[in-house]
């Protein structure tokens, strides 16, 4: 129990402090990417640290799987310099009771994701899409602040309206867009409208502005040539900047009993993703009890490049695997024989060496006879 604890704690403090790094990488990453587009009129900058927090369990249910991978990499690596390894092995620590102990700290973790994956996370998405559709939280075309004009710089809009509702409906509203044609000349379009709302189709993720009861003036300015249209009911779709923070998946934010009960295609790779991202970790973590065998020349670090490879390879199989079954290409089973694949490489790298040199021994034998 002393070297299952010793173990374990050694693993999971080198977990936490790599998992906190890649976190930071990641989330400033996307801080800066998303801090764009509120600097253009894209976002509203006040709900860009709720927005940002409600993503976070889903950036950590992918990072915590690698944060154990390579903490078991450099816990290990570390015992494997420092002869400590070696000292456990003289002790009757065979290989199999190694990846024991190595299974205790990755089915902690398992856990842990599997709450990520299958009910943290995508509440968090959904009250993420929420927030970023709500009337009130954007700006530009899809919404105004009440009695102020702002400006789309993306796209040369003014957008007004004089009051907002609780409901999210704006009264009195003004647009005005201008672009500029083949020859130079400015195009304007201006439309006023006694009231507006934003529409969300849960579908397809897109968003529209749906206007009531108004006019659409469309010309050149200074000349006398324009074109007026009244409407009753004006649509437009709000056209989303690609690479956006509101271009994820809308299925990440149904719940996990919908997409039990659904029978659509992308829902049913959504949900056998979410149930594969936490079947990850344990064989992860005895591929990389496998590979942190090295010694003192070698270091603890050399084989860091062909783990990343490894959790690379193993995530995007996964994730290929997902998009065919969401295009009705594919089936689970292919997701599934992902896991099988690794779950035979990892067997195979731990007790392999075992069973070549059983091999190499009797052949030995053999031919001494």
């Amino acid at each position: 129990m002393k070297i299952l604890g010793y173990l374990s704690r050694d693993v999971l403090m080198h977990m936490l402090a790599v998992s906190f790094v890649l976190l930071v990488i990641i989330i400033s990453g996307r801080f800066v990417k998303y801090l764009a587009e509120a600097a253009v009129g894209d976002l509203a900058a006040d709900i860009l640290l709720p927005v940002m927090l409600y993503r976070l369990p889903g950036f950590l249910e992918l990072i915590v799987p690698l944060g154990l991978f390579i903490g078991i990499l450099m816990s290990y690596g570390r015992l494997y310099v420092e002869s400590e390894m070696v000292i456990l092995t003289a002790t009757g620590l065979s290989p199999t009771r190694l990846a024991g102990y190595s299974l205790v700290p990755a089915a902690v973790v398992m856990l842990l994701v599997g709450a990520l994956s299958l009910w943290i996370s995508p509440l968090g998405a959904a009250r993420s899409d929420a927030l970023l559709h709500a009337p009130e939280s954007s700006q530009g075309l899809n919404a105004v602040a009440a009695g102020r004009f702002q400006t789309r710089r993306s796209n040369n809009t003014v957008s007004y309206a004089q009051t907002i509702s609780a409901d999210g409906v704006m009264r009195s509203v003004f647009l005005s867009q201008g672009n500029r044609d083949d020859d130079g000349k400015l195009r304007m379009q201006v439309t006023v409208a006694q009231e507006g709302e934003v529409k969300f189709n849960t579908e397809t993720g897109a968003r529209y502005l749906e206007l009531r009861d108004g006019f659409r003036y469309d010309g050149y300015p200074g000349d006398l040539d324009y074109r007026m249209v009244r409407f009753e009911r004006f649509g437009e779709l709000i056209p989303e900047p690609e690479g956006g923070i509101r271009t994820a998946d809308p299925v990440d934010g149904r719940s996990t009993l919908k997409l039990l009960a659904s029978d659509s295609p992308e829902d049913r790779a959504a949900l056998h993703w979410r149930l594969s991202i936490p079947l990850m970790v344990p064989v992860l973590a005895i591929i990389a009890m496998c590979m942190s065998r090295t010694d003192h020349r070698r270091g603890r670090y050399i084989k860091m490049a062909p783990a990343f490879l490894v959790y690379l390879g193993y995530l995007m199989l996964l994730a290929n695997a997902r998009s065919g079954m969401a295009d009705g290409q594919g089936t689970a089973l292919a997701m599934w024989s992902v896991h099988l694949l690794f779950l035979s490489v990892a067997l195979a790298m731990l007790y392999g060496p075992s069973l070549v040199g059983r091999i190499k021994h009797r052949r030995y034998l053999n031919a001494k006879a």
